[in-house]
């Protein structure tokens, strides 16, 4: 008997360290984001700045669309995901001088924020919204990567070029 809760001790504890592993990565990576650049400020500042500077653009049909969009992320992270390729689509809408956030917008910044090992999910929620991406196979190349980091300054700015 007193193995047995010895076990289940030693147990706990390989369980409770790996979840406290688990959530240390995840944080670490929340708090490499917040740190700011040479500029002063973070990726995040930048993010929640630019989606500031473009809400009066959002209508309510982007804004259900982007929401139909990261439905299939889980939603402990959809919010997350929400912020992020809003703050793309802001992005690029406000590089364009846009006048309102379209469909063009919202498939070149839902692209490039979708990381590549999701690409996969997210063509298969293009074809049941029906939505063409095939104009846009060429941007599938700056999405985010583990590998390579791209920041919302390097991908925008590329898509700038892909458009002149």
């Amino acid at each position: 008997m007193n193995d047995i809760f010895i076990w289940l001790i030693v147990l706990w504890t390989f369980i409770m360290l790996g979840l406290m592993i688990i959530g240390g990565y995840f944080m670490f990576r929340k708090f490499l984001k917040k740190l700011p650049r040479e500029d002063g400020y973070s990726e995040l500042d930048w993010q929640d700045h630019y989606i500031q500077q473009a809400l009066p653009l959002w209508d309510e049909e982007s804004k259900a669309l982007l929401n139909e969009l990261v439905s299939p992320v889980p939603e402990l992270f959809r919010d997350v995901a929400k912020e992020r390729i809003a703050g793309r689509i802001s992005k690029i809408a406000l590089d364009e001088g846009a006048r309102e956030i379209t469909l063009d917008h919202i498939m070149k910044g839902y692209i490039i924020a979708t990381p590549k090992r999701d690409h996969k999910f997210m063509k298969k929620k293009l074809n049941e919204l029906e939505i063409d991406y095939t104009p846009y196979e060429d941007l599938f190349q700056y999405a985010d990567d583990e590998k390579q980091k791209f920041s919302i300054f390097e991908q925008t700015e590329k898509i700038s070029s892909r458009s002149e």
